[in-house]
């Protein structure tokens, strides 16, 4: 067993031999948007990017549902299980079945397995001082997601939300193994800033300058009218002593730091050499919003600083 639940790592990884181990992880979430279609893909991107965050490659997965026949035609179970299907088939793995069961609340998700050579698995609290941290996808989707749930986000907005959720990490994660990457974790539920700090192993200040964040614009605004998630609020009080800001940020602005994301982009450190060569061929792959946020240092006064 190379990687098991402590260090809360993205995934396991079990050896089978020399050249080959398993990356393991299994997801599920509650309908973020009302297509079924969509909302499928948005479900198997989170769940597939556990593995990809390990630097694995994906090859069977399992689907797991729980679904509300009541209310709900199999027309709709039909759409949902289509586009995670899409997204498993859009890396290169295949669907080998999977299990659903009768629920109040609609749930579909994961069980995903892939492949990693052993000595290239990534881990989320490797840095190491002076690499360069860069992550892949703009931040915000978990208050547009409240602003959804509200009928307060329009069509527009929705579009730009559901482009990133949707969107794979797959191609980050094939551009990360052709590069020197110390540490890789993805964006989820805990938000920016407890991600970054789990990267730092209690070791490292990684100071991330905020001007340099990629956000939904839109995500201020709804924050500013008090559209938040509980859980940026529990991230926000779980990171109170691990945190300085030293920026002046509005609310809102703040905020952001702590919301939780699904489907989010990957967070990467890597060599300080190597970091725009890196930016620019993840540009190139299509990952557009990929961008340099801030740096690994010797430990001071905090292990996350904003400036």
């Amino acid at each position: 067993m190379i990687v098991s639940f402590e260090g809360n790592e993205d995934a396991g990884v079990f050896k089978i031999n020399d050249n080959l181990a398993i990356v393991q992880t299994v997801d599920f979430i509650t309908p973020v948007v009302d297509n079924p279609y969509i909302y499928g893909q948005i479900a198997a991107a989170n769940s597939l990017s556990d593995v990809f965050a390990m630097g694995g490659e994906v090859k069977t997965a399992l689907n797991l549902i729980g679904f509300d026949s009541v209310h709900h035609s199999k027309e709709v179970l039909t759409e949902i299980l289509q586009g995670g299907e899409s997204k498993v088939t859009e890396c290169n793995g295949v669907i080998l079945g999977g299990h659903t069961i009768e629920t109040i609340e609609m749930l579909y998700g994961l069980s995903v397995t892939g492949f990693v050579h052993p000595s290239r698995v990534l881990r989320n609290n490797s840095v190491r001082e002076g690499d360069i941290l860069i992550i892949t996808k703009p931040i915000g989707v978990g208050i547009l997601s409240t602003g959804v749930k509200a009928d307060l986000v329009d069509d527009k907005v929705i579009n730009e939300m559901v482009k990133y959720m949707s969107m794979l990490n797959y191609k980050a994660s094939v551009v990360a193994n052709q590069f020197d990457i110390s540490a890789c974790t993805d964006v989820t539920g805990f938000g920016l800033a407890a991600h970054s700090y789990e990267m730092t192993h209690h070791k490292f200040t990684i100071e991330i300058e905020f001007d340099k964040i990629p956000i939904l614009k839109e995500a201020l605004y709804q924050a500013s009218m008090g559209i938040i998630p509980g859980g940026a609020y529990s991230n926000q009080n779980f990171m109170k002593d691990k945190i300085s800001i030293k920026k002046k940020l509005t609310f809102e602005e703040e905020i952001l730091l702590f919301d939780p994301q699904t489907s989010g982009g990957l967070l990467l450190t890597v060599n300080e050499k190597d970091a725009n060569k890196f930016i620019t061929q993840l540009i190139d792959e299509g990952v557009e919003s990929a961008v340099a946020i801030g740096y690994v240092k010797k430990f001071d006064e905090n292990f996350i600083k904003i400036v």
